[in-house]
């Protein structure tokens, strides 16, 4: 079954600029760094209940043509989701026959070329079309995996609150994560002062959240990878140390969510919509 959000994956030209916004964003230096033969260089930070892979293309590759094609066809910015899996043959089978059209099952690895450890997983892709336009990945690590999250003090980053899904037609979105997914509907609410339909999927300490704009009406356009909302143990010491490393940040301001506080960071994201957030009642 799926267990959680192993990560989302971001994909931009540059990876020295992506590190170098998304280390200060979060306050951590990357767990891991690799490089694939056919064209890619990847680094990624662990967090307590998910990963931010960002990849950027290298050379001429099958691989770098790829990712060049994915940023010249709708930017910089947050590519995939990749679910994290405790039976990855038995779930191809389920999504299968839930009509998602999974491709065969292949092996990975990655070697940290700094610390000389290696990385081992099985992962399968699911039909965009059937995802409807968000690219969907299942992925079972080989235990045990190096890539851990490593402690640190309150200012920084600990873990993903939610991700942030737009979508045109919500019904259909929730069939997809909650029916074909298997994913927990948490709460399904609309509200005309925020003119959006708001549906939270909870899974590993986190939230899918589908958002539809209501005056929009309902359509059959893709569904579209938007932002990410991280959660802080400290929001304030955090809100101090962007501004610190002039990073363009609202005021703190109170949650949707009863008990939070938080607040949107402007630039140095990679052209993802960005959002921090306290611990309830912090």
């Amino acid at each position: 079954m799926i267990t959680g959000l192993d990560h989302v994956l971001l994909v931009c030209p540059s990876l020295d600029d992506a590190e170098n916004c998304y280390t200060n964003l979060l306050g951590r230096e990357p767990d891991w760094r690799s490089s694939d033969p056919g064209g890619s260089a990847t680094i990624i930070y662990q967090l307590g209940n998910t990963a931010l892979e960002i990849m950027s293309p290298t050379g001429g590759g099958p691989l770098a043509r790829r990712l060049h094609a994915m940023i010249d066809q709708d930017g910089v910015g947050l590519k995939t989701l990749v679910f994290g899996s405790d039976d990855l043959t038995g779930d191809r089978t389920s999504f299968e026959r839930r009509g998602l059209r999974p491709d065969e099952i292949v092996a990975s690895e990655s070697v940290d070329p700094y610390s000389g450890k290696a990385r081992y997983w099985s992962r399968t892709r699911l039909d965009d079309a059937h995802t409807h336009g968000v690219r969907i990945f299942l992925l079972q690590r080989k235990a045990p995996d190096p890539l851990v999250c490593k402690p640190s003090t309150p200012d920084v980053v600990s873990s993903l609150d939610h991700v942030v899904i737009n979508t045109a037609n919500p019904d259909r979105a929730t069939a997809l994560y909650g029916a074909r997914l298997g994913l927990r509907l948490a709460l399904d609410r609309s509200n005309p002062d925020w003119d959006m339909r708001l549906m939270f999927f909870r899974l590993g300490g986190l939230t899918i959240e589908l958002a539809h704009k209501l005056t929009g009406g309902i359509g059959n356009q893709p569904d579209k990878l938007w932002g990410l909302s991280w959660k802080v143990p400290d929001l304030e010491a955090a809100h101090s140390r962007l501004i610190a490393q002039n990073i363009a940040v609202t005021s703190i301001r109170p949650g949707r969510r009863a008990g939070t506080r938080v607040f949107s960071v402007r630039d140095k994201t990679m052209n993802v919509p960005t959002l921090m957030i306290s611990e309830p009642n912090s």
